[in-house]
């Protein structure tokens, strides 16, 4: 089974409910921007501008999001300002999908000589990090794949003890090694118990913080080359997870994790609790890395695989 078959009528409601306080917003400003105009002038693509930019969606984006309306109005002479919702939400979809892999059914790629999946976890603290790792240990195990964590925030006690609380929760071994530890060691015992344990995939938390950003750069670089040693090519994914209600600081410290480390995959939290969903079409757009998945509860299966046209869909009311 893979990750995509989770998307359920109940995953789709669960969704939309994640998502209503964004849609709300969005859709009454949208709805405020066409009443009693008929026809797609510069007043409209104005109001639109400030619109998408009070929902989070970012200066840049909504720019090119405005030029690509622009383009369209002006081969098409005859756009109703009744059109605008539908051209708009063509136009998100399309940003989504230059920027985000195909919304097929994820599978775990092979790796030579049976080597697990490496996926190493990286965030600022309180953007839901060990949570997500967590849920995402359960999507995996419900795919019936083996996984293995490890615990390599070792500069805060909270971290290893919550990741220890979670692999109980979900019932999945973790290498940890207690608060201080050497962060590139726990990585390096977690990958090598991997291996003897046949698993098909390793997760490792690893610190959200450090005294700067170079101290940041150059422990996440010795995690990488120590994992590489164990596992060639590893780590496979790079996930920054990012708190969706910070809006645009989500932004910053996405721009900040990616001059630090090769980030290839994004988890965008807490959608459930803001109007800020339009956060993740500008962070997909400006990073060009994939939202692969978003956090739209607090239950074990709310963290969702993303798919472009449900969201899209969702954001819109359908």
């Amino acid at each position: 089974m893979g990750l995509f078959d989770f998307f359920s009528k109940d995953k789709k409601k669960k969704l939309d409910e994640g998502l209503e306080k964004t849609k709300e917003s969005f859709l009454s400003k949208l709805t405020r921007t066409v009443v009693g105009k008929s026809k797609v002038d510069d007043e409209v693509l104005d109001e639109l501008e400030e619109v998408l930019i009070s929902s989070d969606v970012g200066v840049e984006t909504t720019l090119r999001i405005i030029e690509r309306i622009e383009a369209r109005v002006s081969k098409d002479k005859y756009v109703g300002a009744s059109e605008l919702q539908n051209i708009l939400r063509e136009e998100i979809a399309k940003l989504l999908e230059e920027n985000n892999t195909s919304d097929a059914e994820y599978e775990l790629p092979k790796h030579p000589d049976g080597n697990p999946h490496v996926i190493m976890v990286v965030g600022v603290n309180g953007v839901g990090k060990t949570t997500t790792i967590g849920k995402l240990a359960n999507q995996f195990k419900q795919m019936d794949k083996k996984v293995v964590l490890g615990a390599a925030d070792t500069f805060r006690a909270a971290a290893v003890d919550q990741l220890i609380i979670w692999s109980e929760r979900v019932g999945v071994p973790i290498v940890q090694q207690g608060m201080n530890a050497d962060p590139a060691s726990v990585a390096f015992d977690t990958l090598q118990a991997a291996k003897a344990k046949g698993a098909d995939v390793a997760i490792i938390d690893t610190a959200g913080r450090l005294h700067n950003k170079v101290n940041l750069m150059n422990e996440l670089s010795k995690i990488r080359r120590v994992m590489d040693k164990v596992v060639p090519g590893a780590p496979h994914e790079v996930l920054l997870v990012l708190d969706g209600s910070t809006g645009q600081n989500a932004f910053e410290q996405a721009k900040q994790f990616s001059i630090a480390t090769n980030i290839n995959a994004l988890a965008i939290t807490k959608l459930d609790g803001t109007a800020k969903g339009g956060v993740v079409i500008g962070i997909s757009d400006q990073m060009k890395v994939p939202v692969k998945y978003i956090g739209v509860g607090e239950g074990i299966n709310d963290l969702q695989p993303f798919n472009k046209r449900t969201f899209v869909n969702s954001l819109f009311g359908e």
